[in-house]
């Protein structure tokens, strides 16, 4: 039982009911804040106004935010200095006061530094110099294959079929090198503004792209785009997320030596579900806060306009529905740090913690965002307010790395190994 001597209002966190952080967790928190507020809001409002091409332009405000970034020195090696448990409280911190700025802006510099980081740790000293600092983007999704790339295990293979052939192979030749061809889809994230890329690319190594169970074989490759036969494509013009430049790259007879291909079919699975199960945990962050922007929005909107001879805010029907918007809030914030929890200070970590959370966070964003902008009426159709943006910017959350019903099929999955390897512990006496 709790004694309270006076009912007060109650003391929160940037992020809600956060009442242990330490004095540095929320240094760290206000610095991402106030860049947040100051930085990305801004400019991800001048970006969404923008064409495609022209977000991608020399002078674009979008490299004024890629520069600034890079002075608050989030980078993955120097995550990866800190203690996982130091991790497990950072990481979610870190994005959603990113996602409260702006979910597209958010999602872009981590993954520009991919293909540095990965080159940095084959131990290649060739890879790591031509890598190093490059500006870069993570490719794997492709025009046809659509959901059967987050598919590795075939499960979800229809009955004696297999997967579609890809658009875009590579080919290991007689000599060992490496030759690419074909297209990616437009949504690699980067790509315009990009010079390299880390790639997850269909493989043909002498017997076909198929193995025997309709799945396809893999690699990982690093690609330059200074080499003879690499071009992209325009920039996509898309609804949503707009300040996040996003484009096809493409490939004719690209050929590279066979030390750029940094992990072959053997580790392929393995390997794309370890950055996937990254990619799921800084989705389910980032839309937790946008989720927040939405509520507090709302919230501000409900105290300032007046229906009914009074502010919105003391009609019950209102308060119930902010209410409504901070639990959607709160509920995705729990399970987004308690995946950074079991994948940073479990046994391993593990695709199924993350979907958890990316699944719940990203759909809890979108309600948030459709609540509040019922509550700004007309206005929210508007872009004199924010929320049409954020609206148009959650939703895409949905099918972003990974349409939210493939990925909860590929839970399931899990879910049900578990079962079979443990049942036991499920018994009912």
């Amino acid at each position: 039982m709790f004694f309270v001597d006076e009912i007060k209002t109650p003391q929160m966190a940037y992020s809600g009911l956060d009442g242990d952080l330490t004095e540095e967790e929320s240094a760290f928190q206000e610095t991402l804040h106030k860049f947040a507020r100051d930085v990305m809001r801004p400019i991800g409002e001048q970006l969404d106004k923008l064409t495609a091409e022209e977000v991608c332009a020399e002078g674009s405000p979008l490299f004024d935010y890629l520069n600034q970034f890079k002075g608050l020195g989030v980078t993955p090696d120097g995550l990866l200095e800190m203690e996982p448990q130091q991790l497990a409280r950072m990481v979610p911190l870190l994005q959603e006061e990113l996602g409260w700025g702006d979910a597209g802006l958010a999602l872009l510099p981590m993954v520009q530094e991919f293909a540095g980081f990965a080159a940095s740790k084959t131990g290649d000293k060739e890879l790591a110099e031509r890598f190093k600092g490059v500006r870069g983007c993570w490719l794997a999704t492709q025009p046809d294959r659509g959901s059967d790339l987050l598919d590795i295990p075939g499960t979800e293979i229809f009955p004696g079929a297999r997967h579609e052939k890809a658009n875009l192979t590579a080919k290991v030749d007689g000599d060992g090198d490496v030759v690419l061809n074909g297209s990616s889809s437009a949504w690699v994230s980067g790509a315009p503004i990009s010079k390299c890329a880390l790639a997850y690319l269909p493989t043909d190594f002498g017997d076909g792209i198929h193995r025997n169970d309709g799945t396809l074989r893999g690699s990982v490759i690093l690609v330059p785009f200074d080499e003879p036969g690499m071009s992209l494509g325009k920039p996509l013009e898309k609804m949503g997320q707009r300040p996040l430049p996003q484009g096809e790259v493409i490939f004719d007879n690209v050929r590279l030596p066979k030390n750029y291909m940094i992990q072959d079919d053997a580790a392929y699975n393995k390997n794309f579900f370890g950055v996937l199960t990254w990619a799921n945990m800084e989705m389910a962050g980032t839309f937790t806060g946008l989720g927040r922007a939405a509520y507090e929005h709302a919230l501000a909107y409900v105290h300032e306009r007046r229906q009914g001879g009074t502010e919105l805010i003391n009609h019950q029907s209102v308060r119930l529905r902010i209410y409504e918007l901070w639990e959607l809030v709160e509920v995705a914030r729990a399970v987004t740090r308690r995946a950074a929890n079991f994948n940073f200070l479990g046994s391993e970590p593990h695709i199924l913690a993350s979907i958890t959370a990316k699944v719940r966070a990203t759909e809890n964003g979108y309600e948030a965002a459709h609540k509040a902008l019922q509550l700004f009426g007309g206005n929210g159709m508007t872009r004199e307010y924010p929320m049409e943006k954020l609206l148009r910017d959650a939703r895409a959350a949905l099918i972003e790395d990974g349409e939210n019903t493939v990925l909860s099929l590929s839970a399931a999955s899990h879910l049900s190994d578990h079962f079979k390897e443990h049942g036991d512990a499920y018994a009912v006496s």
